[in-house]
């Protein structure tokens, strides 16, 4: 390479940098600048000027005169434009390769990816559930028009035809013969206990939402449940508006959902927190779409699956211990369980702690609401696992999966405020009941009455109570009784699905709770 004087280095080098600031300028004009031609070129005349004179300045002296820059000095200079441009190359290359697989190509080759909603439907028996069920399977065409087709057959040969909606869900005999859904509250409790949001079904056919919502039906309870499980949002579905009684009447469904907002609120929902929609589940209508004008003109809400689609989570607690209590457990090429993650991370092929047994076991498989396996889930999600180191026998519903590093507390005694809900008698001391906590179901015994809280202050009274009636407040010591001799809870400050829970009595739901303290040994924590 031939040398150069000191002067044709500065030369070559403010060359090589006004051409790569000139390019850059363009470059910037060519992507999508919203400044007009005029304004782009004057930025890039700016632009040049300053490294100009930067590398101006780097040469010349405090007194004006030039100073001799070594070669290797400039070798590098130059260098550095070079890895600049090819920077510059690479990142042209990207944004071109991002402009040719957008969002919307994305999105058609893998879908759109959305966070699983868990919906708990509820209400008063023969207020639509399944049928709504059926009909949200067929509008988002998990239920094919084939499949449709031969539910449609066979409920008109057994003389059911207007209950083919609903036959998508309930498959048997017994079901379809009566109409109704074979479900018993327990099983609503532990649904509850997993979901996001709960769905009120109440019928707007005259007679069928007195007879549900009055006392001796299963709207106030259903829905007292929802609230004590933990589910915050709420929406009334007001199902059978194209009943002939109805036809979709303002008045009537204003009737139906006045007393039923007054007494959410009285249980503490928020009126933000409740929505009140009609539909016609049987013919689909307001379900996927939203009803025509024609057909509703005063309802201007959104569909069902629309509200479905938009719903915002409540947030997940995913930096916590992880914790998943089993909700069923079954043999499939091994032993299978399900339930939600309430707390933390789970992750395929490591190891965790099945309580209260203590037994160590590994994730050798995850599902989540798909056939497919998947690495890792976390809080809120719905999984199916294959556990290594256990037997389907030694497993159970209520039992916890949780991180070894910090297990869930087993405990045999623990305190808790409760609130009575319904009695037909006073409660004592002594006084048996079953406890519905998470998926667990024990028995109990009120071991002691600690206090009785002052309605409106809430002040704990200075003497035990001797007992407590219908609608008080108390704070009381309870005891597991069942043959588990303990369950799995935690303190409802730590985590609020694992410590709250229901009392259940002859088929009633006599009392709600939080667990304010775990009794570890016989020691308070």
């Amino acid at each position: 390479m031939p040398n150069k004087t000191p002067n044709s280095w500065e030369e070559e080098l403010s060359q090589q940098t006004e051409n790569v600031n000139m390019n850059q300028g363009l470059n910037d004009l060519s992507n999508g600048d919203t400044t007009d031609a005029t304004d782009s070129g004057s930025v890039a005349k700016t632009t040049t000027a300053k490294p100009l004179d930067k590398s101006r300045g780097s040469i010349a002296s405090a007194s004006g005169k030039s100073s001799v820059k070594l070669p290797g000095r400039s070798i590098l200079a130059r260098g550095n434009i070079e890895a600049a441009k090819a920077a510059r190359a690479a990142d042209a290359v990207a944004k071109a390769q991002q402009a040719d697989v957008d969002d919307a190509t994305l999105k058609e080759i893998y879908g759109e990816k959305r966070e699983h909603v868990n919906v708990v439907f509820i209400g008063h028996v023969d207020a639509g559930k399944s049928t709504l069920g059926g009909s949200l399977l067929y509008c988002t065409g998990m239920v094919d028009d084939r499949t449709m087709e031969k539910v449609k057959r066979e409920a008109k040969e057994a003389g059911c035809q207007s209950w083919y909606m609903s036959w998508v869900l309930d498959l048997t005999e017994e079901e379809r013969t009566k109409g109704k859904t074979v479900s018993y509250v327990p099983h609503m409790i532990g649904g509850a206990s997993q979901a996001d949001l709960a769905c009120l079904v109440i019928s707007a056919r005259k007679g069928e939402y007195e007879t549900g919502f009055e006392k001796g039906g299963q709207t106030r309870e259903h829905a007292l449940l929802a609230c004590n499980s933990g589910v915050q949002k709420l929406v009334i579905v007001v199902n059978k508006m194209d009943d002939p009684t109805v036809d979709w009447c303002k008045a009537r469904f204003d009737q139906c959902t006045a007393k039923v907002i007054k007494f959410l609120e009285a249980l503490g929902y928020k009126k933000k927190d409740i929505l009140c929609m009609p539909v016609s589940a049987q013919r689909t209508l307001g379900i996927k779409e939203r009803i025509p004008k024609d057909v509703c003109h005063w309802y201007n809400g959104p569909s069902l699956l629309e509200y479905l689609t938009d719903f915002e989570l409540p947030e997940r607690k995913i930096n916590s211990p992880f914790m998943m209590p089993v909700t069923s457990k079954y043999r499939d090429m091994g032993t299978m369980c399900e339930g939600r993650v309430e707390s933390g991370v789970i992750k395929k092929n490591s190891s965790y702690l099945l309580m209260p047994n203590k037994t160590e076991v590994l994730i050798s498989a995850l599902y989540g609401e798909t056939e497919n396996e998947i690495s890792t889930a976390s809080a809120g999600d719905q999984v199916r696992l294959r556990l290594r180191g256990v037997e389907e026998e030694d497993l159970l519903p209520g039992f916890v999966l949780c991180s070894p590093k910090r297990p869930v507390h087993c405990v045999h005694t623990f305190e808790a405020k409760i609130r009575i809900l319904d009695l037909k008698n006073i409660l004592t001391a002594g006084f048996n009941c079953v406890m519905h906590v998470h998926s667990a179901v024990e028995e109990v015994t009120f071991a002691q009455l600690l206090h009785k809280l002052e309605s409106g202050t809430g002040r704990k009274s200075k003497r035990p109570p001797s007992f407590v009636n219908k609608g008080q407040t108390i704070i009381a010591r309870l005891e597991v009784t069942s043959a588990a001799g303990a369950v799995c809870v935690e303190e409802y400050t730590t985590l609020e699905s694992m410590g709250r829970f229901t009392l259940r009595d002859q088929g009633q739901t006599i009392a709600i709770g939080m667990i304010t303290k775990l009794i570890l040994g016989g020691n308070e924590h």
